[in-house]
């Protein structure tokens, strides 16, 4: 669980709620109307924006910006020394039995192909290859959820029009009033909480994560590509360990 986004979350939306409590009722803040505008208008222009399974899927997006199940570089370190060291006492193949115990698809497949005697530059191009499209889906489900972004203060600015079209028809009726501006006024704020409380600093966080990622799977890449060149232990530690901060480091005896 990601504590920062779930701190972020409550923080925010409690100091708008208590702002809220403090002047009046949150019941006059609550409008259906305003809802269906802004929701089923930002879901339904981002339907006709993307194909049906990505807008589906970012439910599944929504939630890796909740929980991370990423190894620590320390971690990553450490399993590498372990394969580095005991392929350069027992050979390359010794490395067979260790795969099925390997949870990270990622890892795995490099280490299967260097198993299986695939050359360097080769092994390389194919996580290269898969790095490159990892990426390409998470700037997928970033991108749609800044979508939703934009679209939710337009559906705002609409139910505004909306709100006013319909307190204008009936000026006649001071009772029809209040209701007609609530839903002007209700649809731009809820457009504008949606926006910048959730879907823009959701698709922040899942750029972080990318980022993260991404390292994650270049350091891989590294201690796999050095194991199959057959490099001594210490040097694959070092070129790990350069895609650290200092601070960060892991340095073995």
């Amino acid at each position: 669980m990601d504590l920062g986004t779930v701190i972020g979350i409550v923080l925010s939306f409690g100091l708008v709620l208590s702002a809220i409590l403090v002047g009046s009722s949150l019941a006059i803040f609550i409008s259906v109307p305003s809802v269906l505008i802004v929701i089923g208008g930002t879901i339904g222009a981002s339907l006709v924006n993307y194909p049906m399974g990505h807008v589906l899927g970012v439910v599944g997006v929504i939630k890796k910006t909740f929980f991370s199940s990423l190894e620590s570089p320390g971690e990553i370190i450490d399993k590498f020394m372990d394969f580095a060291n005991r392929a350069r006492r027992e050979g390359i193949l010794s490395l067979e039995p260790a795969l099925k115990s390997i949870e990270d698809d990622f890892l795995r497949k490099g280490l299967q192909l260097t198993v299986d005697g695939l050359e360097p530059q080769v092994i390389q191009e194919i996580l290269e290859t898969e790095i490159q499209y990892l990426e390409n889906r998470h700037e997928t489900g970033a991108e749609i959820l800044k979508v939703f972004a934009d679209f939710a203060p337009a559906m705002g600015m609409i139910g505004t029009v909306i709100g006013l079209v319909q307190m204008l028809q009936t000026m006649s009726d001071p009772s029809t009033i209040g209701p007609a501006m609530a839903v002007a006024l209700l649809t731009t704020l809820y457009g504008a909480i949606l926006a910048n409380l959730v879907f823009t600093p959701m698709s922040g966080k899942l750029k972080t994560r990318s980022k993260e990622e991404i390292l994650l799977r270049e350091m891989v890449m590294e201690g796999i590509i050095s194991i199959s060149k057959g490099e001594n232990p210490k040097i694959i530690e070092e070129k790990l360990n350069s895609f650290l901060p200092p601070k960060i480091r892991k340095i073995t005896d």
